[in-house]
């Protein structure tokens, strides 16, 4: 290995170790981002228990959102009791076990999932709006693509 491939080999592995600070600014920033209607606090909470909710592969409980979110149930269960009260879940009995309790969204759920895709598409589009349109997909396409490694990494 060449002195030019070790400086290459310690360059990447500098920025490597810049993932980790860039993920925890990475959503810090993006909801500073001006976007209209403006993200209030409380949507954040909401966006994270919809969407667990939502890409539920099956029934998902409150217990679920706990596991999904890495939260103690306290906190989840009041996560999802301040969107059952504000009319963004139901909980149900279960099909396969009455016993149990399943969310499910409601209209207005999916209407607020929406308003935050919509949202979160703003902020991208400011962000990256003096990108070429071509790295703005490509980085798109990473992102989408590091997700689905991630939910393959944590299935196998």
């Amino acid at each position: 290995m060449t002195n030019d491939d070790q400086s290459r080999d310690a360059a990447g592995d500098d920025l490597l170790d810049l993932i980790g600070p860039a993920f925890a600014r990475l959503r810090r920033r993006t909801t500073q981002v001006v976007v209209d209607p403006p993200v209030e606090r409380k949507d954040l909470n909401r966006n994270l228990v919809l969407n667990v909710v939502d890409e539920a592969e099956g029934e998902i409980g409150v217990g679920d959102v706990a596991d999904v979110l890495g939260v103690d149930p306290s906190v989840a269960s009041r996560m999802v009791a301040d969107c059952i009260s504000h009319g963004y879940l139901l909980r149900l009995p279960s099909q396969a076990d009455g016993r149990r309790a399943v969310l499910r969204l409601t209209e207005a759920g999916l209407g607020l999932r929406d308003r935050f895709r919509s949202q979160q598409r703003q902020a991208f589009e400011r962000i990256t709006r003096d990108w070429p349109e071509s790295e703005r997909r490509e980085l798109a396409r990473l992102i989408i693509k590091y997700v689905d490694s991630a939910t393959e990494a944590i299935k196998g």
